[in-house]
This record gives structure tokens, C-alpha cells and sequence, in this order.
């Protein structure tokens, strides 16, 4: 008796597990990256087959990486993050600038600084946003602006070129590991450790709570404002992490870096399922939609499409993730409305 009534409970779990796998955001979005990178390879062996091509499809994506992940942290609060282009573009200008004026500086003192400045960027959106009370889109977007704007008052036309940095800091934008490249694995690991603080920390399961309902949130006693704050610090230490890597792998800066990046950023996020009116989505999601926008635009042109329609291809999917969330947030609230009605 015993062994029938835990057979059924076993392939219950089994056939909810499954049906969670197969239905999930995440695996949709990763099976398109699949599909993409296989017909790219299909098109040209070069595309992944060859050391290049594998080295270049773990590589690539690493940048963007790290700004989805910090943007789905801030998009789950129901907020958004424009200025991180900038915050990029900042820090890796002062990591080129302190490698030229003070020449024996630490690589890792230089990586930590750049941490630092982008949170405390990060600090000036949350504070405006939180204690100001103004939509981040309006903060984030002027925010933006400015950030550039000290750019380019600062550096100028001025280049910082590889030959100004040590080859022990450019060293990390080609060296690898196993054939992983250092970036990656290091892009990884902060996935990982946010992920993991998101699905088991008090604090991340509240910045889900307040994006849901921010006012229930603030009613229930969670610290919203606080949280808020902590999220735009942390989306900015990503930036600024990312403008570092940004300075290692491509050995050269100067003020236009990262221009245009920030949309990518909020692209990768909602196309992996991170909801744009907050409250769920998952940073594993966000960064298979980072590796799936890099992908698609290193595989259209092999296939033989036009600049113009590889940007159409992108903002098709972005809606299509915007209005599919849209339904589904409808087809839960109805389905929790026919519960309550039978209870």
C-alpha cells in the first residue's frame, strides 16, 4: 500500500520538474541560442567550430553579462537603470587613467576602484529614486547624461591605448583557463552569486516582494526604500566591474565607450524574462538573453543579413518578450480569480 501511494508522488515531482523545464523562460530562450548557434555553425564551421569561434562565444558576451544581471536585480524592484553605459564608460576611463598616472598601482587596487565608483554612482540613482521618489526612468536617463557629459569633459579626444596599461592587466582580456576565457569565468561567477543571493537570502526574495506590490511591500514592514538603494549599488558595481573588463579587453578607451550599451542591457533582461513591470524574472534568464543578443548579432551577418534588420531582429524580440509577459501576468491573474471563485 505504502509502495502505491509514493510511486504516483515520485513521477508527480518528476512530471513537475519537467514541465517546469520545458516551460520556463529561461529554457525557451536558451533553446533559441542553441538553434542560433547551430544554424551559424551550420553556415560557417568557423562560427564555433574552430578556437576562435568558441573562444569569441564565451568571450563576447561577458560585458553585457554583467550589466544584465545587475539591470534584472533593478528592473525585479520595479525600476530601470539607464545610465550604466556611462558608469561604464567612466570607470573604464579611470582605469586607464590611473594605470598612466600612478604606473605601479596594483591591478587589483585598480579593479576594486573601479567597484567603487560605479556604487557609488549606483548610490546617486538609488538616493534620487528612493528618497526623491522620482520614476527612475527620469533619474536614470538624466543620470545618464551627466555621467557621459564628465566623460567627455574629461577625457576629451584623448585615447588611453594598450601601451599605457601593464600587460599583466591585459593579460586577463586574452588569457583563459581550460579554453574558458578568464572574463567569462569571472562574468559567471558573479551570476552565480547573485543568483544564488536572490533565490535564498531574505533580502533577495524582498526585492521580488516590492516589485510585485510596493505599497503592500512598504505596509507588510519590508524596508523598501533600503532595498531599492541597495539594488541601483549593486547594478552600479556591475557597471563598474564591467567598465574595468571593458579597459582589459579591448586595451584601448576613450569617451564614446559603451554608448549604446545601457538598451542592450534592458534588451538582454526582458527578452530572458525578467518582467519589465517588476516583481519576477530570474538573473540566470537575463544572462542567456545577454549571450543570445551577442550571439545574434556575431551570427546575422554570416547568414546574410543587413545591419538594418540584425537592430529589427533584436527590438522584434524585445516586444515579443514584453507582450508575452503581458499575457502571461493576465492568464495568472485569471486563473487566480477562478480559484478564489471555487473556494
Amino acid at each position: 500500500m505504502t509502495e502505491t501511494l509514493v510511486a504516483p508522488s515520485r513521477k508527480s515531482s518528476a512530471q513537475r520538474f519537467a514541465s517546469t523545464l520545458l516551460t520556463s523562460r529561461e529554457s525557451a530562450i536558451a533553446l533559441v541560442l542553441i538553434l542560433v548557434v547551430a544554424f551559424a555553425t551550420i553556415k560557417q564551421d568557423k562560427f564555433l567550430v574552430s578556437n576562435d569561434g568558441w573562444r569569441d562565444l564565451l568571450l563576447a558576451p561577458s560585458i553585457l553579462l554583467l550589466l544584465a544581471v545587475g539591470q534584472a536585480v533593478v528592473i525585479i524592484t520595479r525600476n530601470v537603470d539607464l545610465s550604466v553605459g556611462s558608469i561604464l564608460a567612466l570607470t573604464a576611463y579611470l582605469t586607464g587613467r590611473l594605470f598612466v598616472d600612478q604606473p605601479n598601482i596594483p591591478v587589483v587596487v585598480v579593479i576594486l576602484i573601479g567597484i567603487l565608483v560605479g556604487a557609488a554612482l549606483g548610490l546617486v540613482n538609488g538616493l534620487l529614486v528612493a528618497l526623491g521618489k522620482v520614476p527612475a526612468l527620469v533619474i536614470t536617463l538624466g543620470t545618464l547624461y551627466v555621467y557621459r557629459g564628465v566623460v567627455l569633459e574629461w577625457a576629451g579626444s584623448n585615447r588611453i591605448n594598450a601601451s599605457d596599461m601593464p600587460d599583466g592587466f591585459l593579460s586577463l582580456g586574452t588569457k583563459s583557463f581550460l579554453s574558458i576565457p578568464l572574463l567569462t569565468i569571472l562574468a559567471v561567477v558573479v551570476l552565480i552569486a547573485v543568483g544564488y543571493y536572490l533565490r535564498t537570502a531574505r533580502g533577495g526574495r524582498e526585492l521580488y516582494a516590492i516589485g510585485s506590490d510596493p505599497d503592500a511591500a512598504h505596509l507588510y514592514g519590508l524596508k523598501v526604500k533600503r532595498r531599492v538603494i541597495g539594488a541601483f549599488v549593486l547594478c552600479g558595481a556591475l557597471a563598474g566591474l564591467a567598465g574595468v573588463v571593458f579597459a582589459a579587453r579591448y586595451g584601448s578607451v576613450s569617451s564614446n565607450a559603451g554608448t549604446g550599451i545601457e538598451l542592450q542591457a534592458v534588451g538582454a533582461a526582458v527578452i530572458g524574462g525578467v518582467a519589465i513591470f517588476g516583481g519576477s524574472g530570474t538573473v540566470w534568464g537575463a544572462a542567456i538573453g545577454a549571450w543570445l543578443l551577442i550571439t545574434i548579432n556575431r551570427a546575422l551577418p554570416i547568414i546574410g543579413v543587413q545591419d538594418f534588420w540584425q537592430q529589427a531582429v533584436v527590438g522584434v524580440l524585445i516586444i515579443g518578450a514584453i507582450v508575452l509577459d503581458r499575457l502571461l501576468a493576465v492568464r495568472r491573474s485569471r486563473k487566480l480569480i477562478e480559484a478564489r471563485d471555487e473556494a
